[in-house]
């Protein structure tokens, strides 16, 4: 607490130099001196006795009263401590004329500061005026404060003797300042003239000035404010009196003073308050918060429409200047609601516009029935509908976060729903439209579910994944299309319980239509599905490379009429049927006669070709692309309709705990779009093209990169785990090529976008040969990596058998020197290169082992480091451009081998590189291989090393048979 007596200074204006200040000045010192004293007896006359009455009030109303007599007892010393620092400022000024200048007082040098703290005593006076503090806490001690009426009488001027305490103690605490500041600007003004326009502190006195004048201006509007606040109590009735009366609330205007008439509401009287509108009707009220009004003038001058959240209405006056007056002051106190802090000086001082503006932000709880009732709103208004960015909250646990237009949900937001029977909850990261979800979504459910995937109209629908956790106690995973809600159209489903993978069709949450079961045990089903239920006839193929033909049930066991083919090409066909822990049965004919079967009709079958024509089975993944280029590329869409990516399930618990959800910035998405499109107007050329497609394809946050994504997921889906089954490779291979044309085409479509926004003609149709060549050379090498894996892996387990047969082969080889296997594969001598050989003195050149040709053997060696069949077949020319070099120089001139000798040195190439896999590597080249290479030298090349790898397999390379003659299918 600070000591409120005043203490010592110079007592005069004159220096002890004789140097004399103005007199403006030293009458300042006298009026801070006097208004300092008078502080400090009103401190000890009358707001210390308010504050420390004794017995503290019990009612709540009491102590209301007392929070704000202590309130005003702190503004008070806060104002005497500022005077008190002013007046030391002055009196160093006085004592020291030469080398304290005028700008340093305090109420010069921080005007603004000292203006506050008067701001704040007045608000805080006022308050205790609207309540009537004084006069109840003079009645609690009315006996004390009836024995000071004569030392307060001393405090005013003009106090009549019979006025009341309560009046007393009023004038008291306002008469004193309201004296001392209309004297300060007095005196302040008489400074500005004395001292001359030329003077430094000129600028300075003359601000104060203004700033003390408007602070007369707020004080007589905050006191007649205070008033008629006061005054309007007594007479309302006590319920709306109860709930309405607030210390800091402040009658603006009253239609009893000026009249105004309510439509489509019905009111008999409007109170227009600082914060709320109030309209009343007998003893019921209706409140409006006015950050929540919003006010449009009426054509006729005389109607003024009135917008709030859940009500319209309408002021009417007979009167026009009325009405003016009416619009003006809700305009006006609309505005300054807004603010958050009271005009200044007077209410609509500093409105540059003559209406509030239509956007805003506040907090509502919605009262009237319907999806919003009892739900609580706080964010971004326009014209009483939510709209920008907000957060909606309703009684039973639903939260939205995200944003809104006309007060509906639209654009990204974040739903939490609680789920009734556990104390879990479903977190929806969607995007939404017009109050329902509608583009693409996260959704993580409280049943350990989480969906990603497309909405429309609030329900999955498009392409989505919908997958349990693994720790869930029965998880599955569905990746593929919806309809309002259900799995319809392709989709593949994964039963990790059962160790299934259904591939096919569905329909109303149903497999329905051509489907293929692939089972952990290597067992593969194609057939017919109705309502989850197999029907009609079927192909299985098991792990042992048995057929089956026939009709099934549920866990895939021949019933009924059917035929089952034997690795060995026996064949049982008749009747079969099973019984509980029996086994098959079967009544039939079993022919032993039968040749092996085609390795294609039963080891290499290939399922699902027909079933699902490659153009339909992911649309949902390229529609909606295919709409983001319609709609021209626009970039609030590019989320909803492409996706976003969140890295990790840690990030997804985040996003729930804090509703938000770390993504691309749509602020961003506008200038990235616009960078994208340029970027692919510059990169036009055939090799910046396809340095521009890499790196948008490798880029997840670019269209391009988004769809690559999602191929990839569907992909990993499909083949991936269960679903490696070497019946599946075809239709694999087929995917692969489908997904590279449809992304030329999701180029092509952002190409023409890009033209249309700069004004240029768009680019003519490509013939098929042409697209065909720029799929194949251009894309499929961008995209293959990211299937590769997968991909790869299907080729192994379709030549497995095959491989198996090589690798015997390479082993037994491997065992010759290189002399003895040139000898072998019967290469002329001549063409030996027997000059490469670097033997030691310990050496025999018949036992040195991986010399011969060795720059062929190691080129060769590289066709593993590359999944680009362009680039493989590079390293198939250049081995065999190192061949024809090696024999060049052994022979001492440029040599062109014919295929006789060729087709030797390249087994002997291919035998010393041990290349695992070959099969599975020719055969991927083979089909994946540009078609503008089939009948050219690649064509040519790959097939010799087709024709090696098979020779190698011959039971004649196993036992260290030479055959006879090369049997070659490969002419020069």
């Amino acid at each position: 607490m600070s000591d409120w007596r005043l203490q010592p200074g110079c007592g005069g204006s004159e220096s002890s130099t004789g140097t004399m200040c103005s007199p403006e000045e030293a009458a300042l010192l006298r009026l801070e001196e006097v208004f300092l004293a008078t502080l400090a007896r009103i401190n000890s006359l009358v707001l210390q006795p308010l504050v420390t009455a004794a017995p503290e009030p019990s009612d709540p109303q009491g102590r209301e009263c007392l929070r704000l007599l202590q309130q005003l007892h702190g503004s008070s010393q806060q104002l005497w401590e500022v005077m008190e620092e002013s007046l030391h400022s002055l009196r160093e000024r006085l004592c020291h004329p030469d080398s304290v200048g005028l700008e340093s007082l305090l109420l010069l040098r921080r005007a603004d500061h000292v203006l506050q703290v008067h701001v704040e005593y007045i608000e805080s006076y006022t308050n205790c005026v609207v309540v009537q503090a004084f006069q109840k806490a003079a009645k609690r001690r009315s006996e004390y404060w009836r024995a000071q009426r004569k030392v307060l009488r001393q405090l005013l001027w003009g106090m009549s003797s019979e006025g009341s305490v309560g009046t007393a103690l009023v004038q008291a605490l306002r008469q004193p300042l309201t004296h001392h500041v209309q004297q300060y600007v007095l005196l302040l003004l008489s400074l500005s003239e004395t001292i001359g326009e030329h003077h430094p502190s000129r600028e300075l006195v003359v601000h104060t000035a203004t700033l003390f004048g408007d602070l007369q201006s707020f004080m007589r509007q905050a006191l007649d404010q205070a008033v008629a606040t006061q005054a309007l109590w007594h007479t309302l009735s006590s319920r709306p009196r109860d709930v309405l009366c607030t210390p800091a609330r402040r009658l603006l205007q009253d239609s009893q003073d000026v009249p105004v008439t309510v439509t489509l509401l019905r009111a008999e009287r409007v109170l227009l308050f600082d914060d709320a509108l109030v309209l009343l009707q007998g003893s019921n009220f209706h409140t409006f918060d006015l950050k929540l009004v919003w006010v449009d003038p009426g054509q006729d001058g005389c109607t003024s429409h009135l917008l709030t959240p859940e009500e319209e209405f309408s002021f009417s006056s007979k009167d026009p200047q009325g009405q003016v007056v009416w619009q003006r002051k809700v305009t006006q106190a609309v505005c300054q609601a807004l603010r958050g802090k009271k005009d200044f000086p007077v209410l609509g001082a500093g409105l540059e516009a003559s209406e509030a503006p239509a956007c805003r932000s506040a907090a509502y709880t919605f009262r009237a029935e319907g999806r919003l009732c009892e739900a609580t709103y706080e964010g971004e208004w326009c014209r009483g509908r939510p709209h920008g960015k907000g957060t909606l909250k309703w009684p039973d646990g639903r939260n939205h976060v995200g944003n809104f237009c006309q007060g509906l949900e639209h654009g990204f937001g974040i739903r939490l729903v609680p789920r009734a029977s556990e104390d879990k909850f479903d977190c929806y990261k969607c995007h939404w439209w017009e109050g329902s979800m509608n583009g693409y979504g996260i959704c993580e459910y409280g049943t350990d579910k989480v969906y990603k995937g497309y909405f429309q109209a609030g329900l999955r629908h498009g392409f989505g994944v919908l997958e349990s956790t693994p720790q869930a106690p029965q998880p599955c995973k569905y990746t593929g299309h919806w309809e309002r809600g259900q799995r319809s159209g392709y989709g593949v489903e994964e039963d990790s319980d059962r160790g299934e993978r259904y591939i096919g069709m569905w329909q109303a949450d149903q497999r329905h239509g051509p489907g293929v079961m692939v089972t952990q045990a290597g067992i593969c089903y194609q057939g017919t599905f109705q309502a989850d239920k197999m029907v009609g006839p079927g192909v299985l193929l098991t792990e042992d490379d048995s057929l089956y033909e026939g009709t099934f049930t549920r866990d895939l066991t021949l019933v009924g009429k059917g035929k089952v083919t034997f690795p060995n090409g026996f064949t049982l066909e008749g009747s079969f049927g099973s019984e509980a822990g029996g086994g098959l049965h079967t009544q039939g004919i079993l022919d032993t006669a039968a040749l092996p079967p085609d390795p294609s009709c039963t080891r290499k079958r290939q399922l699902g070709l027909c079933a699902f024509p490659m153009e339909s089975r992911w649309q949902g993944v390229y529609g909606p692309f295919r709409d983001f280029v319609r709609a021209g590329c626009p970039a609030e869409l590019q989320e909803a309709l492409l996706g976003f990516h969140v890295q990790s399930s840690k990030e997804l618990r985040k996003s729930q705990e804090y509703l938000c959800c770390e993504r691309s910035h749509s602020e961003d998405s506008a200038c990235r779009m616009e960078d994208i499109l340029e970027e692919l107007l510059q990169h036009r050329e055939p090799k910046a093209l396809q340095q521009c497609l890499r790196k948008a394809l490798s880029n997840w946050l670019h269209p391009l990169g988004k769809v690559l994504r999602t191929l990839m997921l569907t992909f990993q889906a499909t083949y991936a785990g269960i679903g490696a089954n070497k019946h599946l490779q075809g239709l694999a291979q087929e995917e692969v090529k489908q997904h590279a044309q449809e992304l030329w085409a999701a180029y092509r479509g952002l190409l023409q976008v890009a033209l249309q926004r700069k004004g240029q003609a768009p680019e003519e149709d490509e013939d098929a040969e042409t697209r065909d060549l720029q799929v194949h050379g251009l894309v499929l090498p961008l995209v293959l990596p990211s299937f590769y894996s997968e991909l790869f892996t299907l080729y192994l387990l379709l030549h497995e058998r095959e491989d198996s047969l090589y690798s015997q082969g390479i082993a037994h080889l491997s065992l010759f020197p290189d002399t003895k296997l040139l000898e072998f594969l019967d290469v002329q001598k001549h063409l030996w290169p027997l000059k490469d050989l670097k033997l030691t003195t310990n050496q025999r050149c018949s036992l040195v082992r991986d010399k011969c040709f060795l720059s062929a053997t190691e080129c060769l060696q590289r066709i593993i480091t590359t999944v680009d069949p362009r680039e493989k077949l590079e390293v198939l020319e250049r081995t065999y451009g190192e061949i024809e070099a090696t024999v060049s120089r052994v022979l001492g001139q440029e040599h062109k081998l014919p295929m006789d000798d060729l087709l030797p040195l390249l087994i002997y190439v291919v035998s010393r590189a041990r290349i695992q896999h070959l099969g599975a590597e020719i055969h991927l080249i083979r089909d994946l291989m540009e078609p503008i290479h089939i009948g050219g030298l690649y064509d040519f090349l790959l097939t010799a090393l087709e024709s090696c790898y098979e020779h190698i397999q011959k039971e004649d390379m196993r036992l260290h048979r030479l055959p006879s003659r090369w049997d070659s299918r490969v002419s020069w």
